[in-house]
């Protein structure tokens, strides 16, 4: 094994132009994480991304709650109980459950936020997580205005009744889920867009937001009402949007920062030293690297052409070259195990062959007359190596130039929503252990599936599954409409399933543990 002394010296020599920031003018705080982005949101209802979702679930608390292991317990909720039907929910909140500002966390508030979610001028991406309660759906688009019909209702301040359009198993989970977190509407209602900022900020989570600057830092500190306060040993956090990952490292090495979580973080030329250090973890979970194609645009809007562009992808080039940390080849959007013994159905394999006939098929032999093809990736080390190496096999297999477009994080998030790109980078990490959190992205409703890609079929097999009780024929059901997303339309290109990363010394840090979701609460981690 290394030394660290000797890794840190290797690293200086590795990268001379890396400066380390200077001491900041304020006290350090008990933790500091390094986020590999600034988040373009940590509002519950709109936040999206696992950069924002980290800061959004320490500021807000949900029904339930996430542990150490990813597994969802009792947090606003103390305790609940289940029809006979498994279709009502009863939750009965805990009396002393305050938001920041010492006001009762209510049952009211709870539904006053959830039909903020599901309000359709409000554009949450994540609304279509809340169609399991009845009449969720009809809501958001627009069937009804009446929220009454929706299926919550306040029974009194601390009891809340959820009535589901089917049995959930996995409901639970779904509540402890950021967009399921309620928001303060007085402060909304008195700050406007202006809400969330340090001062205004009223939650109910473990922190609340004490400053941040734009690419600098942002700094958490204990709520001083949250009903567990006694238990959460980080009384202040301090978290860095590092999206460069030598930057990064060097913070790290010259304890600067305590902990990364973050799979782009891992230079590729010092990956395999990185793997025998005693302070670098990885652990599976569940999550996709994937391409999303516009089908909307020429050539994408054939489906013969992204058939084509899948064929050609060699995934182990990917994984044994560049990514280099374990990592299965994907060849369907849900990773094995995801839920009881679900496993995706066949994909495209390596065939390029057939890739350079079905492209003559679609009029481009040879690629000749192909429109101009741009792939959108965001500028970190990994994401350039493997956009270089995707476009290496287009070029190779099928003779197409293909464009490699950079934008920043919030930008080329903001081109994804709105579906302007070609083809682009994507990923998707479960947010509960199912195979519905990966396949409901690609109803045609909903907000997060940015492929401009509609299909009644898919929507039909989706439905049925969520209302099918035996597992056998719902999981059968998830098989069909992924064979037809992910082969028979080809609408993204399925690469690898990811590997958890994390930096920290676990002699000295407790509380971080590999779990399926990839989620790492600070209120759980402690100095030993």
């Amino acid at each position: 094994m290394i030394a660290f002394a000797a890794l840190l010296r290797r690293m200086w020599l590795l990268l001379p132009l890396v400066v380390v920031g200077c001491a900041p003018d304020r006290p350090r705080a008990d933790l500091v994480f390094i986020n590999g982005a600034e988040p373009e949101s940590i509002d519950p209802a709109v936040v999206t991304d696992q950069v924002g979702m980290r800061v959004s679930s320490a500021l807000f608390e949900g029904l339930c709650r996430v542990r150490e292991d990813g597994r969802p317990e009792p947090a606003v909720a103390q305790r609940w109980e289940i029809s006979a039907d498994q279709r009502t929910y009863t939750f009965h909140l805990r009396p002393e459950a305050r938001w920041s500002d010492g006001s009762a966390v209510t049952a009211q508030d709870f539904a006053n936020s959830w039909q903020r979610v599901l309000d359709p001028a409000s554009g949450a991406d994540y609304a279509s997580q809340l169609y399991v309660i009845e009449g969720a759906r009809e809501f958001n688009e627009g069937e009804t205005a009446d929220f009454a019909r929706v299926g919550v209702r306040v029974k009194d301040e601390r009891t809340l009744e959820v009535r589901l359009v089917n049995p959930t198993p996995y409901f639970i989970d779904l509540c402890a889920f950021a967009t399921l977190a309620p928001v303060h509407l007085p402060s909304i209602e008195r700050w406007s867009g202006q809400w969330i900022k340090p001062g205004n900020q009223v939650g109910n989570g473990p922190y609340v937001l004490t400053s941040w600057k734009l690419d600098d830092h942002m700094r958490l500190e204990i709520n001083p009402h949250y009903w567990d306060r006694a238990a959460v040993a980080m009384k202040t956090v301090e978290i860095l949007p590092l999206s460069e990952p030598n930057t990064a490292i060097n913070y790290f090495l010259t304890g600067e920062a305590d902990l990364i979580m973050d799979k782009g973080m891992v230079p590729t030329s010092l990956t395999a030293t990185l793997k025998q250090q005693s302070w670098f973890h990885t652990g599976p979970f569940l999550g996709t690297y994937f391409t999303r194609f516009n089908v909307t645009r020429p050539p994408f809007d054939d489906a013969r052409v992204r058939q084509a562009f899948a064929l050609v992808v060699d995934r182990s080039r990917i994984t044994e070259k560049i990514t280099q940390l374990g990592e299965r080849p994907a060849f369907g959007l849900t990773p094995p195990g995801a839920g009881a013994d679900y496993q995706p159905p066949p994909g495209l394999n390596f065939d390029p062959e057939r890739a350079r006939r079905l492209l003559a098929e679609a009029g481009y032999p040879g690629g000749r007359g192909l429109p101009r093809v741009e792939y959108l990736y965001f500028p970190k080390t990994v994401e350039a190596h493997i956009a270089v190496e995707l476009q290496a096999m287009w070029k190779e297999h099928l003779g197409v130039e293909v464009q490699l477009k950079k934008q920043e994080w919030k930008i080329y998030l903001a081109s994804m929503k709105a579906v302007d790109y070609q083809m682009c980078r994507s990923s998707w990490v479960g947010d509960y252990n199912d195979p519905s959190t990966f396949l409901e992205m690609f109803i045609s409703s909903s907000g997060n599936n940015r492929t401009g890609w509609k299909s009644s079929q898919y929507d039909d097999f989706i439905r049925q599954a969520a209302a099918e009780p035996d597992p056998t024929r719902r999981n059968t059901l998830f098989q069909q409409a992924e064979s037809l997303l992910v082969a028979e339309q080809s609408v993204i290109l399925p690469i690898y399933y990811y590997v958890g990363v994390q930096f920290y010394h676990p002699e000295r840090l407790a509380g971080v543990q590999a779990n399926l979701i990839d989620d790492h609460p600070f209120r759980c981690m402690r100095w030993k």
